[in-house]
Protein backbone atom coordinates (compact mmCIF):
# COMPACT_ATOMS: atom_id res chain seq x y z
CA UNK A 1 0.00 0.00 0.00
CA UNK A 2 2.62 2.46 -0.79
CA UNK A 3 2.01 5.62 -2.72
CA UNK A 4 2.88 5.88 -6.36
CA UNK A 5 4.24 8.92 -7.56
CA UNK A 6 6.60 8.59 -10.69
CA UNK A 7 8.25 11.97 -12.00
CA UNK A 8 8.07 13.06 -15.64
CA UNK A 9 11.71 12.40 -15.99
CA UNK A 10 11.55 8.99 -14.78
CA UNK A 11 8.44 7.35 -16.96
CA UNK A 12 10.77 9.41 -20.21
CA UNK A 13 14.09 7.69 -19.42
CA UNK A 14 12.61 4.27 -18.97
CA UNK A 15 10.14 4.80 -22.04
CA UNK A 16 7.40 4.16 -19.81
CA UNK A 17 4.14 2.72 -21.96
CA UNK A 18 1.03 2.20 -20.37
CA UNK A 19 0.00 -0.97 -22.39
CA UNK A 20 3.33 -2.66 -21.20
CA UNK A 21 2.59 -1.79 -17.70
CA UNK A 22 -0.62 -3.25 -17.14
CA UNK A 23 0.47 -6.45 -18.98
CA UNK A 24 3.44 -6.57 -16.32
CA UNK A 25 0.82 -6.11 -13.47
CA UNK A 26 -1.30 -9.29 -13.93
CA UNK A 27 2.03 -10.93 -12.18
CA UNK A 28 2.61 -8.30 -10.42
CA UNK A 29 4.21 -8.47 -6.98
CA UNK A 30 0.74 -7.23 -5.63
CA UNK A 31 -1.29 -10.17 -7.42
CA UNK A 32 -2.88 -12.60 -5.06
CA UNK A 33 -1.76 -16.08 -4.02
CA UNK A 34 -1.78 -18.04 -7.49
CA UNK A 35 -1.43 -21.35 -5.37
CA UNK A 36 -5.04 -20.94 -4.07
CA UNK A 37 -7.74 -21.10 -5.54
CA UNK A 38 -11.17 -19.53 -4.82
CA UNK A 39 -13.38 -22.65 -4.87
CA UNK A 40 -10.09 -24.46 -3.05
CA UNK A 41 -9.92 -21.64 -0.15
CA UNK A 42 -13.47 -21.58 0.02
CA UNK A 43 -13.77 -25.45 0.54
CA UNK A 44 -10.98 -25.35 3.52
CA UNK A 45 -10.21 -23.41 6.50
CA UNK A 46 -6.84 -22.28 6.98
CA UNK A 47 -6.94 -22.28 10.71
CA UNK A 48 -8.98 -24.99 12.94
CA UNK A 49 -8.34 -24.48 17.11
CA UNK A 50 -5.58 -25.85 18.09
CA UNK A 51 -5.26 -27.83 21.52
CA UNK A 52 -4.03 -24.58 23.54
CA UNK A 53 -7.57 -23.08 22.17
CA UNK A 54 -6.33 -20.68 19.91
CA UNK A 55 -8.53 -18.49 17.96
CA UNK A 56 -9.13 -19.95 14.47
CA UNK A 57 -8.47 -18.07 11.16
CA UNK A 58 -11.78 -19.48 9.07
CA UNK A 59 -11.99 -17.62 5.64
CA UNK A 60 -15.09 -20.43 4.36
CA UNK A 61 -18.05 -19.08 5.75
CA UNK A 62 -19.25 -16.08 4.31
CA UNK A 63 -22.39 -15.73 6.48
CA UNK A 64 -19.68 -14.83 10.01
CA UNK A 65 -17.64 -12.57 7.49
CA UNK A 66 -19.90 -10.71 5.88
CA UNK A 67 -22.45 -10.51 9.09
CA UNK A 68 -21.81 -6.79 9.21
CA UNK A 69 -22.21 -6.18 5.89
CA UNK A 70 -25.43 -4.55 4.78
CA UNK A 71 -27.44 -6.55 1.90
CA UNK A 72 -27.23 -3.36 -0.51
CA UNK A 73 -23.74 -2.83 0.41
CA UNK A 74 -22.41 -6.22 -0.30
CA UNK A 75 -24.49 -6.03 -3.40
CA UNK A 76 -22.57 -2.89 -5.05
CA UNK A 77 -19.20 -4.65 -3.75
CA UNK A 78 -19.48 -7.70 -5.55
CA UNK A 79 -20.76 -5.55 -8.84
CA UNK A 80 -17.80 -2.95 -8.28
CA UNK A 81 -15.24 -5.99 -8.03
CA UNK A 82 -16.74 -7.98 -11.03
CA UNK A 83 -16.18 -4.91 -12.84
CA UNK A 84 -12.77 -3.81 -11.81
CA UNK A 85 -12.01 -7.70 -12.69
CA UNK A 86 -12.72 -6.91 -16.42
CA UNK A 87 -9.44 -5.61 -17.92
CA UNK A 88 -11.10 -3.96 -21.10
CA UNK A 89 -13.66 -2.10 -18.62
CA UNK A 90 -10.51 -1.15 -16.81
CA UNK A 91 -8.67 0.10 -19.92
CA UNK A 92 -11.92 2.33 -21.08
CA UNK A 93 -12.40 4.09 -17.73
CA UNK A 94 -8.91 5.09 -17.59
CA UNK A 95 -8.84 6.45 -21.36
CA UNK A 96 -11.86 8.17 -20.52
CA UNK A 97 -11.06 9.65 -17.39
CA UNK A 98 -7.33 10.78 -19.14
CA UNK A 99 -8.97 11.61 -22.26
CA UNK A 100 -9.32 15.59 -23.45
CA UNK A 101 -13.07 14.88 -23.73
CA UNK A 102 -13.14 13.93 -20.13
CA UNK A 103 -12.25 17.49 -19.03
CA UNK A 104 -15.26 19.02 -20.58
CA UNK A 105 -18.02 19.67 -18.56
CA UNK A 106 -20.51 17.87 -19.25
CA UNK A 107 -18.97 14.64 -20.00
CA UNK A 108 -16.80 14.93 -16.72
CA UNK A 109 -19.83 15.97 -14.53
CA UNK A 110 -21.59 12.36 -15.78
CA UNK A 111 -18.29 10.44 -15.16
CA UNK A 112 -17.76 11.92 -11.66
CA UNK A 113 -20.96 11.06 -10.63
CA UNK A 114 -20.84 7.89 -11.70
CA UNK A 115 -17.51 7.34 -10.30
CA UNK A 116 -19.18 8.88 -6.92
CA UNK A 117 -21.65 6.22 -6.80
CA UNK A 118 -19.86 3.13 -7.68
CA UNK A 119 -15.95 3.05 -7.68
CA UNK A 120 -15.73 6.04 -5.31
CA UNK A 121 -17.68 4.67 -3.03
CA UNK A 122 -16.04 1.66 -2.74
CA UNK A 123 -12.51 2.19 -2.54
CA UNK A 124 -12.62 6.02 -0.84
CA UNK A 125 -13.86 7.03 2.36
CA UNK A 126 -15.61 10.27 1.40
CA UNK A 127 -15.06 13.53 0.05
CA UNK A 128 -13.91 14.88 3.43
CA UNK A 129 -12.47 14.46 6.71
CA UNK A 130 -15.94 14.79 8.26
CA UNK A 131 -17.72 11.78 5.72
CA UNK A 132 -14.23 9.99 6.17
CA UNK A 133 -14.56 9.89 9.93
CA UNK A 134 -18.08 8.37 9.12
CA UNK A 135 -17.07 6.11 7.35
CA UNK A 136 -14.30 5.18 9.69
CA UNK A 137 -17.51 4.69 12.30
CA UNK A 138 -19.15 2.40 10.51
CA UNK A 139 -15.86 0.46 9.73
CA UNK A 140 -14.98 0.43 13.83
CA UNK A 141 -19.21 -1.30 14.36
CA UNK A 142 -17.95 -3.98 12.27
CA UNK A 143 -14.56 -4.63 14.06
CA UNK A 144 -12.45 -2.98 11.81
CA UNK A 145 -9.90 0.20 12.57
CA UNK A 146 -9.07 2.58 9.28
CA UNK A 147 -5.67 4.85 8.52
CA UNK A 148 -7.08 7.83 7.20
CA UNK A 149 -5.48 9.15 4.14
CA UNK A 150 -5.26 12.45 2.49
CA UNK A 151 -5.75 11.66 -1.22
CA UNK A 152 -3.51 14.42 -2.75
CA UNK A 153 -0.74 13.23 -5.04
CA UNK A 154 2.86 14.60 -5.02
CA UNK A 155 3.46 18.29 -4.59
CA UNK A 156 6.33 20.14 -6.69
CA UNK A 157 6.59 24.16 -5.01
CA UNK A 158 6.37 24.92 -1.28
CA UNK A 159 2.78 26.52 -2.13
CA UNK A 160 1.37 22.68 -2.76
CA UNK A 161 2.97 21.74 0.12
CA UNK A 162 1.60 23.95 2.09
CA UNK A 163 -1.72 22.86 0.87
CA UNK A 164 -1.19 19.50 1.25
CA UNK A 165 0.34 19.66 4.63
CA UNK A 166 -2.55 21.46 6.27
CA UNK A 167 -5.09 18.78 4.88
CA UNK A 168 -2.48 16.05 6.54
CA UNK A 169 -2.67 18.68 10.21
CA UNK A 170 -6.95 18.43 9.57
CA UNK A 171 -6.93 14.71 9.08
CA UNK A 172 -4.95 14.05 12.33
CA UNK A 173 -7.52 16.86 13.97
CA UNK A 174 -10.89 14.75 12.59
CA UNK A 175 -8.79 11.72 13.52
CA UNK A 176 -8.63 12.95 17.47
CA UNK A 177 -12.04 13.75 17.40
CA UNK A 178 -13.02 10.05 16.75
CA UNK A 179 -13.61 7.03 19.08
CA UNK A 180 -10.62 6.16 20.74
CA UNK A 181 -8.26 3.33 18.37
CA UNK A 182 -10.72 3.71 15.95
CA UNK A 183 -7.91 5.20 13.86
CA UNK A 184 -5.21 2.90 14.12
CA UNK A 185 -2.53 5.63 12.34
CA UNK A 186 -2.23 8.92 9.90
CA UNK A 187 -1.11 8.62 7.07
CA UNK A 188 1.65 11.23 5.32
CA UNK A 189 2.84 11.26 1.49
CA UNK A 190 6.58 12.96 1.79
CA UNK A 191 5.88 13.76 -1.82
CA UNK A 192 3.41 15.59 -1.05
CA UNK A 193 4.98 18.07 1.96
CA UNK A 194 8.31 18.42 0.19
CA UNK A 195 9.07 19.25 -3.32
CA UNK A 196 9.50 16.44 -5.65
CA UNK A 197 12.47 17.79 -7.63
CA UNK A 198 13.89 18.25 -4.17
CA UNK A 199 13.50 14.96 -2.99
CA UNK A 200 15.66 13.66 -6.01
CA UNK A 201 18.23 15.99 -5.21
CA UNK A 202 18.61 14.89 -1.54
CA UNK A 203 18.40 11.15 -2.75
CA UNK A 204 21.11 11.91 -5.05
CA UNK A 205 23.02 13.46 -2.36
CA UNK A 206 22.61 10.55 0.58
CA UNK A 207 23.56 8.04 -2.43
CA UNK A 208 26.46 9.67 -3.12
CA UNK A 209 27.62 10.22 0.05
CA UNK A 210 26.91 6.25 0.32
CA UNK A 211 29.37 5.68 -2.44
CA UNK A 212 31.75 8.26 -0.55
CA UNK A 213 31.67 8.70 3.16
CA UNK A 214 33.96 11.51 2.73
CA UNK A 215 31.11 13.46 1.19
CA UNK A 216 30.12 16.13 3.70
CA UNK A 217 25.88 16.70 4.12
CA UNK A 218 25.89 19.79 6.16
CA UNK A 219 22.25 19.99 6.60
CA UNK A 220 22.07 16.17 7.37
CA UNK A 221 20.30 15.65 10.53
CA UNK A 222 20.90 12.09 12.94
CA UNK A 223 19.37 9.14 11.19
CA UNK A 224 19.17 5.41 11.05
CA UNK A 225 21.16 3.16 7.70
CA UNK A 226 19.21 4.02 4.54
CA UNK A 227 21.23 1.81 2.24
CA UNK A 228 22.57 -1.66 2.41
CA UNK A 229 25.52 -3.35 0.37
CA UNK A 230 23.33 -4.56 -2.05
CA UNK A 231 21.07 -1.38 -2.13
CA UNK A 232 20.65 0.14 -6.13
CA UNK A 233 22.83 3.62 -6.33
CA UNK A 234 22.88 3.21 -9.68
CA UNK A 235 20.44 6.55 -10.11
CA UNK A 236 23.07 8.69 -9.76
CA UNK A 237 26.19 8.42 -11.85
CA UNK A 238 28.06 11.27 -10.76
CA UNK A 239 29.33 13.46 -8.15
CA UNK A 240 26.27 15.86 -7.74
CA UNK A 241 26.58 19.46 -6.70
CA UNK A 242 25.54 20.67 -2.73
CA UNK A 243 22.54 21.98 -1.87
CA UNK A 244 21.48 25.48 -3.25
CA UNK A 245 20.64 27.98 -0.20
CA UNK A 246 16.85 28.03 -1.77
CA UNK A 247 16.98 24.22 -1.21
CA UNK A 248 18.19 24.06 1.68
CA UNK A 249 15.76 26.75 2.63
CA UNK A 250 13.12 24.08 0.94
CA UNK A 251 14.64 21.78 2.97
CA UNK A 252 14.47 23.16 6.09
CA UNK A 253 10.49 23.88 5.28
CA UNK A 254 9.63 20.20 4.55
CA UNK A 255 11.70 19.30 8.14
CA UNK A 256 9.02 21.80 9.71
CA UNK A 257 5.99 20.46 8.22
CA UNK A 258 6.59 17.13 9.21
CA UNK A 259 7.96 18.26 12.54
CA UNK A 260 4.81 19.26 13.08
CA UNK A 261 2.50 16.48 11.88
CA UNK A 262 4.70 14.65 14.12
CA UNK A 263 4.24 16.71 17.21
CA UNK A 264 0.74 16.82 16.29
CA UNK A 265 0.51 12.69 16.12
CA UNK A 266 2.53 12.34 19.85
CA UNK A 267 -0.29 15.17 20.82
CA UNK A 268 -3.51 13.37 19.86
CA UNK A 269 -1.48 9.79 20.55
CA UNK A 270 -2.01 8.44 16.94
CA UNK A 271 0.97 6.95 15.33
CA UNK A 272 2.02 8.54 12.36
CA UNK A 273 2.68 5.84 9.04
CA UNK A 274 4.98 7.22 6.18
CA UNK A 275 3.97 5.78 2.87
CA UNK A 276 7.01 4.43 0.73
CA UNK A 277 7.75 5.83 -3.12
CA UNK A 278 10.22 4.40 -6.17
CA UNK A 279 13.79 3.93 -5.39
CA UNK A 280 14.48 7.57 -6.87
CA UNK A 281 13.23 9.45 -3.99
CA UNK A 282 12.77 6.64 -1.58
CA UNK A 283 16.32 7.45 0.20
CA UNK A 284 15.21 10.80 1.03
CA UNK A 285 11.80 9.73 2.72
CA UNK A 286 13.69 7.28 4.66
CA UNK A 287 15.60 9.86 5.87
CA UNK A 288 13.13 12.56 6.48
CA UNK A 289 11.23 9.13 8.21
CA UNK A 290 14.44 7.87 10.42
CA UNK A 291 15.19 11.10 11.63
CA UNK A 292 11.55 12.04 12.37
CA UNK A 293 11.68 8.51 14.35
CA UNK A 294 14.69 9.57 16.62
CA UNK A 295 13.07 12.90 17.76
CA UNK A 296 9.79 11.19 18.22
CA UNK A 297 9.69 7.48 19.09
CA UNK A 298 10.38 6.89 22.91
CA UNK A 299 9.58 4.17 25.50
CA UNK A 300 7.92 1.38 24.19
CA UNK A 301 5.45 2.84 21.71
CA UNK A 302 6.64 4.11 17.89
CA UNK A 303 4.93 7.04 16.83
CA UNK A 304 6.57 7.51 13.25
CA UNK A 305 6.25 4.32 11.37
CA UNK A 306 8.83 3.50 8.08
CA UNK A 307 7.56 1.57 5.29
CA UNK A 308 9.43 -1.39 3.84
CA UNK A 309 9.19 -2.80 0.51
CA UNK A 310 9.44 -6.33 0.04
CA UNK A 311 9.35 -7.06 -3.27
CA UNK A 312 13.18 -4.90 -3.25
CA UNK A 313 16.29 -7.52 -3.01
CA UNK A 314 18.13 -5.34 -0.64
CA UNK A 315 14.51 -4.97 1.58
CA UNK A 316 15.33 -7.88 4.32
CA UNK A 317 19.07 -6.21 4.47
CA UNK A 318 18.16 -2.73 5.01
CA UNK A 319 15.69 -3.77 7.45
CA UNK A 320 18.15 -6.05 9.39
CA UNK A 321 20.99 -2.73 9.33
CA UNK A 322 17.99 -0.32 10.43
CA UNK A 323 16.44 -2.37 13.05
CA UNK A 324 19.76 -2.67 14.76
CA UNK A 325 21.11 0.77 14.73
CA UNK A 326 17.75 1.44 16.42
CA UNK A 327 18.34 -0.63 18.76
CA UNK A 328 21.43 0.29 19.85
CA UNK A 329 20.32 4.31 19.80
CA UNK A 330 17.52 2.85 21.86
CA UNK A 331 14.80 3.69 19.60
CA UNK A 332 11.79 1.71 19.77
CA UNK A 333 10.67 1.09 15.54
CA UNK A 334 7.35 0.76 13.86
CA UNK A 335 7.46 -0.42 10.14
CA UNK A 336 4.49 -1.48 7.93
CA UNK A 337 5.58 -4.19 5.31
CA UNK A 338 4.01 -4.14 1.74
CA UNK A 339 4.95 -6.26 -1.06
CA UNK A 340 5.30 -3.44 -3.46
CA UNK A 341 4.73 -1.15 -6.64
CA UNK A 342 6.43 0.51 -9.26
CA UNK A 343 7.49 -3.60 -10.68
CA UNK A 344 7.70 -2.24 -14.39
CA UNK A 345 9.08 1.01 -14.00
CA UNK A 346 12.18 0.43 -11.30
CA UNK A 347 13.03 -2.52 -13.74
CA UNK A 348 12.89 -0.49 -16.88
CA UNK A 349 14.92 2.05 -15.29
CA UNK A 350 17.67 -0.45 -14.43
CA UNK A 351 17.75 -1.51 -17.74
CA UNK A 352 18.17 1.45 -19.30
CA UNK A 353 21.32 2.32 -17.01
CA UNK A 354 22.61 -1.00 -17.82
CA UNK A 355 21.88 -2.85 -14.19
CA UNK A 356 20.34 -5.58 -13.15
CA UNK A 357 16.38 -5.04 -11.61
CA UNK A 358 16.48 -4.36 -8.21
CA UNK A 359 13.31 -6.31 -8.08
CA UNK A 360 13.11 -9.98 -6.86
CA UNK A 361 12.98 -11.92 -9.79
CA UNK A 362 10.16 -13.99 -9.47
CA UNK A 363 6.77 -13.56 -7.58
CA UNK A 364 7.94 -16.42 -5.15
CA UNK A 365 11.02 -14.53 -3.79
CA UNK A 366 9.14 -11.78 -2.89
CA UNK A 367 6.69 -13.82 -1.09
CA UNK A 368 9.51 -15.01 0.53
CA UNK A 369 11.03 -12.14 1.84
CA UNK A 370 7.82 -10.67 2.92
CA UNK A 371 7.17 -13.63 5.10
CA UNK A 372 10.53 -13.78 6.12
CA UNK A 373 10.77 -9.91 6.76
CA UNK A 374 7.18 -10.47 8.76
CA UNK A 375 8.44 -13.52 10.68
CA UNK A 376 11.57 -10.95 11.76
CA UNK A 377 9.70 -8.21 13.21
CA UNK A 378 6.73 -10.37 14.57
CA UNK A 379 9.96 -11.42 16.60
CA UNK A 380 11.48 -8.54 17.56
CA UNK A 381 8.32 -6.77 18.91
CA UNK A 382 7.64 -9.88 20.63
CA UNK A 383 10.50 -9.67 22.81
CA UNK A 384 11.30 -5.82 22.95
CA UNK A 385 9.77 -2.20 21.78
CA UNK A 386 7.98 -1.93 18.62
CA UNK A 387 4.97 -2.16 16.37
CA UNK A 388 4.46 -3.73 13.08
CA UNK A 389 2.27 -3.49 10.53
CA UNK A 390 1.43 -6.30 7.83
CA UNK A 391 0.07 -4.66 4.97
CA UNK A 392 -0.99 -7.68 2.76
CA UNK A 393 -4.04 -9.17 0.10
CA UNK A 394 -1.82 -12.26 0.32
CA UNK A 395 -3.87 -15.21 2.06
CA UNK A 396 -1.23 -17.19 2.85
CA UNK A 397 1.31 -14.29 4.37
CA UNK A 398 -2.15 -13.89 6.65
CA UNK A 399 -1.68 -17.76 7.48
CA UNK A 400 2.15 -17.62 7.95
CA UNK A 401 2.10 -14.29 10.30
CA UNK A 402 -1.34 -15.83 12.08
CA UNK A 403 0.85 -19.06 13.00
CA UNK A 404 3.70 -17.07 13.99
CA UNK A 405 1.89 -14.99 16.56
CA UNK A 406 0.66 -18.08 18.09
CA UNK A 407 4.07 -19.50 18.10
CA UNK A 408 5.70 -16.78 19.60
CA UNK A 409 2.22 -16.18 22.45
CA UNK A 410 -0.30 -14.22 20.84
CA UNK A 411 -0.87 -11.72 23.35
CA UNK A 412 2.89 -10.53 23.32
CA UNK A 413 2.56 -9.38 19.79
CA UNK A 414 -1.52 -8.91 20.10
CA UNK A 415 -0.96 -5.18 20.61
CA UNK A 416 2.01 -4.75 18.81
CA UNK A 417 0.51 -6.18 15.31
CA UNK A 418 -1.92 -4.68 12.66
CA UNK A 419 -3.06 -5.97 9.94
CA UNK A 420 -3.79 -4.14 6.79
CA UNK A 421 -5.68 -4.13 3.49
CA UNK A 422 -7.11 -1.66 0.93
CA UNK A 423 -10.38 -0.15 1.60
CA UNK A 424 -13.04 -2.21 -0.42
CA UNK A 425 -10.66 -4.71 -0.81
CA UNK A 426 -9.84 -8.33 0.59
CA UNK A 427 -13.05 -7.86 2.50
CA UNK A 428 -12.88 -11.62 3.61
CA UNK A 429 -9.16 -11.83 4.71
CA UNK A 430 -9.77 -8.72 6.67
CA UNK A 431 -13.02 -9.84 8.54
CA UNK A 432 -11.18 -13.18 9.04
CA UNK A 433 -8.68 -11.69 10.74
CA UNK A 434 -10.72 -9.51 12.89
CA UNK A 435 -12.93 -12.52 13.94
CA UNK A 436 -9.64 -14.03 14.78
CA UNK A 437 -8.65 -11.58 17.17
CA UNK A 438 -6.45 -9.94 15.56
CA UNK A 439 -6.22 -5.89 14.73
CA UNK A 440 -6.76 -4.97 11.41
CA UNK A 441 -7.06 -1.89 9.66
CA UNK A 442 -8.14 -0.47 6.21
CA UNK A 443 -6.10 2.02 4.22
CA UNK A 444 -8.64 4.64 3.45
CA UNK A 445 -8.00 7.58 1.11
CA UNK A 446 -10.59 10.22 1.22
CA UNK A 447 -11.55 13.46 -0.81
CA UNK A 448 -13.35 15.09 -3.50
CA UNK A 449 -13.67 12.93 -6.50
CA UNK A 450 -11.87 15.14 -8.70
CA UNK A 451 -8.62 14.90 -6.29
CA UNK A 452 -8.83 11.61 -5.58
CA UNK A 453 -9.38 10.81 -9.49
CA UNK A 454 -5.73 10.21 -9.63
CA UNK A 455 -4.78 7.69 -7.01
CA UNK A 456 -8.26 5.72 -8.78
CA UNK A 457 -6.65 5.65 -11.53
CA UNK A 458 -2.86 4.22 -10.12
CA UNK A 459 -5.17 1.77 -7.96
CA UNK A 460 -7.11 0.15 -10.95
CA UNK A 461 -3.59 0.11 -12.88
CA UNK A 462 -1.32 -1.28 -10.16
CA UNK A 463 -3.99 -3.92 -8.77
CA UNK A 464 -5.00 -4.69 -12.01
CA UNK A 465 -3.44 -8.02 -11.00
CA UNK A 466 -5.12 -8.18 -7.71
CA UNK A 467 -8.24 -6.88 -8.86
CA UNK A 468 -8.63 -10.16 -11.41
CA UNK A 469 -7.45 -12.54 -8.95
CA UNK A 470 -9.88 -10.99 -7.00
CA UNK A 471 -12.26 -14.65 -7.28
CA UNK A 472 -11.47 -14.96 -3.48
CA UNK A 473 -14.03 -12.67 -2.28
CA UNK A 474 -16.08 -12.49 -5.08
CA UNK A 475 -17.11 -15.73 -5.17
CA UNK A 476 -17.79 -15.52 -1.36
CA UNK A 477 -19.76 -12.64 -2.29
CA UNK A 478 -21.89 -14.45 -4.41
CA UNK A 479 -22.52 -17.39 -2.04
CA UNK A 480 -23.76 -15.15 0.67
CA UNK A 481 -25.84 -12.82 -1.61
CA UNK A 482 -27.58 -16.24 -2.60
CA UNK A 483 -27.88 -17.21 0.73
CA UNK A 484 -29.35 -14.21 1.83
CA UNK A 485 -31.96 -14.08 -1.19
CA UNK A 486 -33.20 -17.63 -0.41
CA UNK A 487 -33.67 -16.88 3.21
CA UNK A 488 -35.60 -14.02 2.13
CA UNK A 489 -37.64 -15.38 -0.36
CA UNK A 490 -38.18 -18.77 1.59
Amino acid sequence: MATRVIPPRILKTVGYNTATATATATKSVNSSQPAYSPATAIMTPFFEKTEEGAAALRLDDGERLFASVASGRLVRASAVLHAAAVGPMVDVGMWVMRSRVFQSGLLRDLVSAAMRHTFYAHFCAGEDAAAAGRSIGALNDAGLRGMLVYGVEDAHDNEGCERNHRGFIHTVDVSKSLPTSSVSFAVVKITAICPMALLERVSDLLRWQQKDPSFILPWKQDSLPIFAESSPLYHTQKRPEPLTPEEESDLELANQRLLELCQKCVDANIPLLVDAEHTTVQPAIDYFTYSSAIMHNKDDKPIVFGTIQTYLKDAKERLLLTTKAAEKMGIPMGFKLVRGAYMSTESKLAESLGYASPIHNTIEDTHNCFNRCSSFLLEKVANGPGSVVLATHNIESGKLAVAKAHELGIEKVKHKLEFAQLYGMSEALSFGLSNAGFQVSKYMPFGPVEMVMPYLLRRAEENRGLLAASGFDRQLMRKELGRRLKAAVF
